[in-house]
C-alpha cells in the first residue's frame, strides 16, 4: 500500500493551490484520510482530516480558507488551499488509515510529502 501526493508549489500570498494524494496497491477499505504540515523547527500538525461518509476536521488555522474532500472511487483525497498566507509555508503530507487486503487491521498510512511555499 502506497500514498503518492502531487501538486502544491510557490505561491503569492492570497494565492490559492491544490494537492491530492491517491492511495495505491491491495486495498480493502480506506477509513479516515488527511493531510498534515510541518513548518520548519516545527512539530507536525493536522491540517483536515475526512471520514468515508465526509466527516470533516479542520485546524482552526485553516477553517474557511481550506476545503477536504475525497473520492472514494479513486482512492484519492483532495486539499484545496485558498487564500493562502506565509504561515501555511510546509511541507504537506497526506495520511491515511487503510486495511490491507491480507490483514485483519488497519494501518496508518503517509505520503512523501509535497512542499507548500507561500511567498511574495
Amino acid at each position: 500500500v502506497q500514498l503518492q501526493a502531487s501538486g502544491g508549489g510557490l505561491v503569492q500570498p492570497g494565492g490559492s493551490l491544490s494537492v491530492s494524494c491517491t492511495a495505491s496497491g491491495s486495498i480493502r477499505t480506506i477509513h479516515v484520510m488527511g493531510w498534515y504540515r510541518q513548518a520548519p523547527g516545527k512539530q507536525r500538525e493536522l491540517v483536515a482530516r475526512i471520514t468515508p461518509s465526509s466527516d470533516i476536521t479542520y485546524a482552526d488555522s485553516v477553517k474557511g480558507r481550506f476545503t477536504i474532500s475525497r473520492d472514494n472511487n479513486k482512492n484519492t483525497v483532495y486539499l484545496q488551499m485558498n487564500s493562502l498566507e506565509p504561515e501555511d509555508t510546509a511541507v504537506y503530507y497526506c495520511n491515511a488509515y487503510i486495511r490491507p487486503l491480507t490483514y485483519y487491521s488497519a494501518y496508518e498510512y503517509w505520503g512523501q510529502g509535497t512542499q507548500v511555499t507561500v511567498s511574495s
